[in-house]
């Protein structure tokens, strides 16, 4: 005996087929973010983690960077992020933004740094890093792109 099934009924396993699929590709197209402050500009690639996500669920920021240490710039978050994003890793590299867990604030590194495990990475630059050498504190504007 053959089963006859309507238009409608494949119309809506198909769709609902498809839609599993959606997640997947959404996720498949690079995020990225823009940090904005002083007339300087730079894009970061981020990674598809639950820290990133978290983060990008806050967008639009506005806030304040400033430097510390010798090697990056920080910008402290209206709030904690989800730590699920941690992963070890030891091809640090400048340009890299990570999270740090210590006091929950972005960390924009523009030179050399070392892996510590209360760090979080969320992207790399795109471009050069020269950007993040303007000196100073400023407001700045965090968005996605």
């Amino acid at each position: 005996m053959r089963r006859f099934h309507s238009p409608t009924r494949r119309a809506v396993l198909a769709g609902g087929a498809s839609a599993l699929f959606v997640p997947a590709i959404a996720r498949a197209q690079p995020m990225r973010m823009q940090v904005s402050f002083d007339d300087q500009r730079v894009t970061y690639q981020l990674f598809d983690n639950p820290t990133v996500r978290d983060l990008m669920s806050m967008l639009p920021l506005e806030l304040e960077i400033t430097d510390f240490s010798t090697n990056e710039k920080i910008v402290h978050l209206p709030r904690r992020l989800d730590e699920g994003g941690f992963e070890s890793f030891s091809d640090e590299t400048p340009g890299d933004l990570c999270y740090f867990l210590g006091w929950g604030n972005l960390a924009l590194f523009h030179d050399d740094y070392t892996f510590r495990d209360d760090l979080i990475r969320l992207g790399h630059i795109e471009g050069g890093v020269e950007p993040l050498l303007h000196k100073g504190t400023y407001p700045v504007r965090i968005e996605m792109t």
